[in-house]
Order: C-alpha cells, then sequence, then structure tokens
C-alpha cells in the first residue's frame, strides 16, 4: 500500500463546490440511486453519470466526466469493479480532485486486485487528487451540507471515521440514544490513499467537531495515526478508539514470552497511553465515554456524592461506583445535617442520599440537594440517580415544575464547573434533555455512569507520554543467540552479571578464576532450557560444577554453554522486560513480574517505545505486584531508578534495530542496589538470519 506524506488537503472531500454521482442509478435497490436521491437535496451544482441511460431520477445524465462542460470537485463513483479504473480515471482526466469509492471488489481481494487499486491510487496522487476508499460507505459533513453516503446521520458535534459502514450505523444509534450526533463523517473502507490519520488530522481543524469517533480494523500508517491523535488531545478533540483484535487468534506463533503476552489490544493501549487517546470495546462504551467527554468536566478525585429518590436506585448506584474503584464514604456531619433539613423525616442523609418519596411533594428538593453536593469540598462529583425525568407522569403541573428545577441543576452545573452525571430511569425525557444541554452526561443505567465517571477520573490523572522520538537506525543484527544478543545489549547499557561462554570442559576451567561461586550453568541452544533442566543455579564449588557440566553434557549436548555468576535474589524482585516490533506502531515495549511465573502471574503493562527512565519507572508502579518494589513484609525497597535505566535502554536498543521482531530479558532481578538482566533473547524478522535462539 502506497503512504502519502505530508498533510493532505482534504476540503473538496468535505466542502466541494459541486458533486457528480457516477453510476447514478434508478435502480431503488443500488448504492447509485440512495446518492442520487441525496444529491438532488443538495443545493450546490450536481451531476450524475450513467453510460446507458439519459435521465435518472428525472435529471439529465452524461456519458462521461471528461464530456461534462462543468468542473466538478467531488465524484462519489458507484459502479461494477470492473469499470472502476474507467471511472476513476475519467474523473482525473475530468479534473476532480477528491473520489469517494463505494466500489467493492478491490484491494481487499488481495493479489492482482491490490496491485491494481496501488497503481490507481498513484495515478490519484500524481494528479494531486485525494480517493476516500475503495469499498466504503461514503462521506458527509453537516456543517457543509455535503451527504454523499448510504445512510442518514443526526446532525451533532461528534466527527466520526469508520471502516464498517454496518458499524458507523450502530454507534450513530447509540450516539444518537445519548442526545449526541453527528458533524462529519467518513467511511474509510480499504484505507487505499486517504487513511485514518489524514481523517483524524482533518477533524482536527473542523471547528463543529469536539471529540472524534474511530472504528478501525488496521492502521496502514501507524506513527501518523499516533501523532494525530495526540494533536487532536492537544486541540482539546478527544479520539476515541474502536478496533478489532482482543482475540488471541492474532499473537499464534509468538516465539517468546513478549511476543505472545502483547496483543492487539494491549498494543492499541498502549499507543492510546501514549497520546490520550481512550480506547473501548463496543459501539455503547463509545457512546457513554463521548457523553461524557463532550458535556461534563473531569473529576478531581474519586469522592462521589450520590442522591436518588430510592433507596434501591441509590444503593444500586453506589455499589456500580465502588466496583468502578470510585469512593462513596459517609459525608460529613454538616452535609449529613443540612440534608436532613431539605428532606422529610426517614430520608437517608449519609451516603448515598435517599429523598424517600419526596418528589411528588417537593420536586425542588433535586435542586436544593444538587446544590448541596455541588457546594460540598469533600465532594469530587455528584451522581443523581433513579426517577427523576418521569414526574411529569403525575400530571402536567408538577412536569412543569420538573423542568424548571432541571434549569436550575443545568445552571449550577455550568456556573460551579462540578462533575455531575446522572442514571435517569427516563433518560430520554425532555428533562433528560435539558440536563444534556446544560453540561451533564445522562445514561440510562447506574452502571453506564459509574463507567463513565471512573474513565473521566482516570483520564484526568493520566499524563500522556507523547510521540517519542525513532532513533536512526544502528548497525545490523545478524546474530541472535543468547551469547550474540547479550554482547549487543550490554554495549547498549543494559547490565548482566559476570559470565564466560564455554564450550568444552578446558574453557570452563581457564575461566573459573575469573568468577565468584555460587554460579549458574546454562545449557545454550534450545527454548526453555530450564523447563528440561538445562539450567543449573546455586552451584557452590568446583566439585559441584563438575557434576552440573557431566550432566548437561550427557543429557542434552548443548553446543556451547554460559557459565555465570548467580546474582543475590534474596531481596530482589524478578521483572521481564521486552519488546514486539508491530507492524504498523513500531516498538512496544512490555514490563512485568517476571521469572519462571511470567504467564501465570499475566502482570504486564506496555508503552509505545522507546521510553525514558521515568515513564518506565511509571510503569513498573501501575502494576499490581507493584508493592513489592516499595518493600514489601519487611523486605527492603529496590532500586526503580536502576530498573527504569535499565528498561529505557533496552527499549532504545530495539527501537534502533528494525530487523529486531522481538527482544526479551527474562529475568531482570531488580535489588536494593541495582538491576541487572539475567537473560536475553532477540528474534529477528522474516527474512533475517537467526543462527541460533537463547534460552527461556
Amino acid at each position: 500500500m502506497t503512504t502519502a506524506v505530508g498533510p493532505r488537503d482534504l476540503g473538496k472531500l468535505f466542502d466541494p463546490a459541486s458533486v457528480a454521482i457516477v453510476g447514478a442509478s434508478e435502480d431503488p435497490d443500488k448504492y447509485g440511486h440512495w446518492l442520487a436521491l441525496r444529491a438532488l437535496r443538495d443545493t450546490r451544482p450536481s451531476y450524475f453519470v450513467n453510460r446507458s441511460r439519459e435521465t435518472v431520477l428525472g435529471r439529465r445524465t452524461v456519458p462521461s466526466l471528461a464530456s461534462l462542460q462543468e468542473q466538478v470537485d467531488l465524484a462519489v463513483i458507484a459502479v461494477p469493479a470492473a469499470g472502476f479504473e474507467e471511472a476513476v480515471d475519467d474523473a482525473l482526466q475530468a479534473g476532480v480532485r477528491a473520489i469517494v469509492a463505494i466500489t467493492a471488489g478491490l484491494g481487499e481481494l488481495g493479489g492482482d486486485h491490490l496491485r491494481r487499486q496501488e497503481a490507481m491510487v498513484a495515478r490519484v496522487r500524481a494528479a494531486g487528487a485525494v480517493l476516500l476508499g475503495p469499498n466504503c460507505f461514503g462521506v458527509l459533513d453537516h456543517s457543509t451540507g455535503l451527504d454523499a453516503c448510504a445512510s442518514k446521520f443526526p446532525r451533532g458535534s461528534i466527527g466520526l471515521i469508520s471502516q464498517s459502514g454496518n458499524l458507523a450505523m450502530d454507534i450513530a444509534a447509540h450516539l444518537h440514544a445519548g442526545g449526541l450526533g453527528i458533524s462529519r463523517f467518513a467511511s474509510i473502507g480499504n484505507q487505499a490513499d486517504v487513511d485514518v490519520a489524514d481523517l483524524i488530522d482533518s477533524y482536527v481543524g473542523h471547528e463543529p467537531t469536539r471529540a472524534i469517533a474511530v472504528y478501525c480494523e488496521g492502521f496502514p500508517a501507524g506513527r501518523r495515526f499516533v501523532q494525530a491523535c495526540a494533536d487532536a488531545h492537544d486541540a482539546g478533540k478527544p479520539v476515541v478508539l474502536l478496533t478489532v483484535g482482543r482475540g488471541t487468534a492474532s499473537v499464534r506463533g509468538a516465539a517468546s514470552h513478549t511476543g505472545s503476552l502483547v496483543t492487539s489490544q494491549a498494543v492499541v493501549q498502549a499507543v492510546c497511553d501514549a497520546v490520550g487517546a481512550e480506547q473501548v470495546f463496543t459501539p455503547a462504551e463509545m457512546a457513554n465515554l463521548l457523553q461524557a467527554l463532550t458535556r461534563t468536566t473531569a473529576p478531581p478525585g474519586p469522592r462521589v456524592g450520590v442522591f436518588a429518590d430510592g433507596g434501591g436506585h441509590a444503593s444500586l448506584a453506589s455499589d456500580a461506583l465502588e466496583q468502578q474503584g470510585l469512593v462513596v464514604e459517609p459525608f460529613t456531619d454538616r452535609t449529613s445535617t443540612l440534608a436532613a433539613t431539605e428532606l422529610p423525616v426517614g430520608a437517608g442523609t449519609s451516603n448515598p442520599i435517599d429523598i424517600a418519596g419526596a418528589g411528588e411533594k417537593d420536586i425542588d428538593c433535586f435542586y436544593r440537594i444538587s446544590r448541596l453536593l455541588v457546594e460540598d469540598a469533600d465532594v469530587d462529583s455528584v451522581l443523581l440517580a433513579g426517577y427523576f425525568g418521569g414526574y411529569r407522569s403525575y400530571g402536567a403541573g408538577l412536569g412543569r415544575r420538573e423542568l424548571d428545577v432541571a434549569r436550575q441543576i443545568g445552571r449550577l452545573v455550568t456556573e460551579s464547573g462540578q462533575t455531575f452525571v446522572a442514571h435517569l430511569m427516563f433518560d430520554r425525557s425532555p428533562t433528560a434533555r435539558l440536563l444534556r444541554a446544560a453540561g451533564v452526561a445522562v445514561f440510562r443505567d447506574a452502571e453506564a455512569a459509574a463507567w463513565a465517571l471512573h474513565r473521566l477520573w482516570v483520564r484526568a490523572a493520566a499524563i500522556p507520554t507523547g510521540v517519542p522520538e525513532t532513533p536512526e537506525a544502528a548497525g545490523r543484527i545478524t546474530e541472535t543467540g543468547y551469547w550474540p544478543a547479550r554482547r549487543a545489549l550490554a554495549a547498549a547499557g543494559v547490565p548482566f552479571v559476570p559470565a564466560v561462554e564455554v564450550r568444552t570442559w578446558t574453557e570452563l576451567e581457564h575461566a573459573l578464576p575469573g568468577l565468584d561461586f555460587p554460579l549458574v550453568l546454562k545449557a545454550l541452544g534450545e527454548e526453555h532450557k530450564s523447563d528440561l533442566g538445562g539450567v543449573r543455579l546455586g552451584i557452590g564449588d568446583p566439585a559441584e560444577l563438575a557434576g552440573a557440566w557431566r550432566d548437561v553434557q550427557e543429557r542434552l549436548g548443548p553446543p556451547t554453554c554460559s557459565l555465570e555468576q548467580m546474582a543475590d535474589l534474596d531481596d530482589a524482585v524478578e521483572i521481564i522486560v521486552g519488546v514486539r516490533r508491530d507492524s504498523a506502531f513500531g516498538t512496544i515495549l512490555l514490563v512485568g513480574l517476571g521469572g519462571v511465573n511470567t504467564e501465570l502471574l499475566q502482570d504486564t503493562q506496555c508503552a509505545l517505545g522507546p521510553v525514558n527512565q521515568s515513564t518506565a519507572v511509571a510503569m513498573l508502579g501501575r502494576l499490581r505486584g507493584a508493592p513489592l518494589f516499595h518493600g514489601f513484609r519487611g523486605r527492603p525497597a529496590v532500586d526503580l531508578a536502576a530498573a527504569g535505566e535499565l528498561i529505557s535502554s533496552l527499549s532504545h536498543f530495539a527501537a534502533a534495530h528494525p530487523e529486531v521482531s522481538e527482544l526479551e530479558c527474562n529475568p531482570v532481578a531488580v535489588g536494593p542496589s541495582g538491576a541487572v538482566a539475567l537473560d536475553a533473547r532477540i528474534v529477528l524478522a522474516p527474512g533475517s538470519v537467526d543462527v541460533e535462539t537463547g534460552p527461556q
């Protein structure tokens, strides 16, 4: 696939002066028919191209764009694949600046189809034009009045980019249910020319767009995507990303621990962490998070004040919040006392507050309690739960008063800047619409409200590390056995224990005076030698060493062995440090609790590499086992600064060697006085020489 360089000018794609529908049709079952109907509603000049009909939908057609005397900025092509290239060449000959390729059956089929697609894209770029698709769903921009897609999308402030037409409709439906709509939409299809990074760049400068929703199945230019997300974050337009690859199939066949632990999901999360984007896993999650991001401020802490008309909803909401790691702690005596003065006898006034059915007789209490909690300095955010929004069912008068209270709450939230979300049974009521317009995210389920509030809190506390600079490529590695890997990493600043490589007993005897007992003997040449008894630890004297040597030689016959001083592990924590080169995003760093229990513990963190020392230390701090580093059960704290430096050195080495597919040191012993790698493994990318694999 050809990759464009630099920002793309997509002005003619979203705001063309004129549009042509190539393949306009009278057949109501064809895309060309739907697109022609939309073009008829457009106020800008539009033209229909059809070789076999003189009119479509009552409008005269032309057989080709080249035969048209008028200038066309945007051509939307919906013809069979067999005629697609000819249609594109006709558009380019006519001076079209942007093409939307609805046509399928091209590059997605691979082989000759892909090669023809690539050649066609080269012609498009040579002509100074841009192409969206092929195999796409169309394009829309409510701010310019452009509607050239196969479905209707409600107007709003969310910029939507989707590789799937059906998922675009699904996401839009969820957004609409939450009172949100679309500012601009583009379907990327095969991403043959314009890709997701190009579109994010264009959305950043699109004033009506407040946040960007992306469904994408592949990233042809991963680092440009990362930079585009970073630019969107800096512009205050968060990117929410839904993608695929959470299963294990995408990582089958990985040759090391790191390869099997760095899944596609982990890679995407590492990218999002670096640039402040948000990963979600369902269209509903996407809509819920976008509602929170565009309507509600982020809370400064985890303390939530909860109130509801009914103990059941109050309790369920509190459970949902605590399950998300948020805190629903008792109010101060002052707040509880003031709440009691506003509510009937029997109301719950701790946290959560249960107004005990007061809404029917005193609906203004919703505003008074809202104000009390908003003004409480010990409350970081407020969650209103339950029946509010449904009181109009008791009568028109109460319904009008409920709307007045919603306006008051809205003004309170706007003026205070407090984080305020709501779980309402009647989430599509006029009351819910008023609250949303005032900056309150309203959810149908308490669990969704709690989840979104937690995501806001985590987002507020996170500091994006930014897009790391990739170092220049260093000299190519061609040997990847344990000792070549160890020597290369040691030269890059990764510390190892003293050791020598030996092939014979005579070589071992000559090396022995330079090492101190206890020693470790490693048989090299095969993965997971420890599982076969190929790693002998704690060898205390020459006689024991001789016995270990004979045993290993007789059972395994290794081509070579490594004789090493045994690290002092009494107060050390073993970690794994590894890198996988992702085809889209480059080096992805993994750290976690290591040693022989790496797969069992599954306690890891990933980041876009390379990383500096402080980022590496922060990754260690996010592990579930992080308390082990700070002195657990009376043990001394370990040297995290040294561990961070080792991790940083390894990540920079991997980034400078694009021929390295996977790189791992497991374990790395982090002790009170430093960090040292006890093993090393390098796997080269396919096509590179890999003469030997090191031990695990």
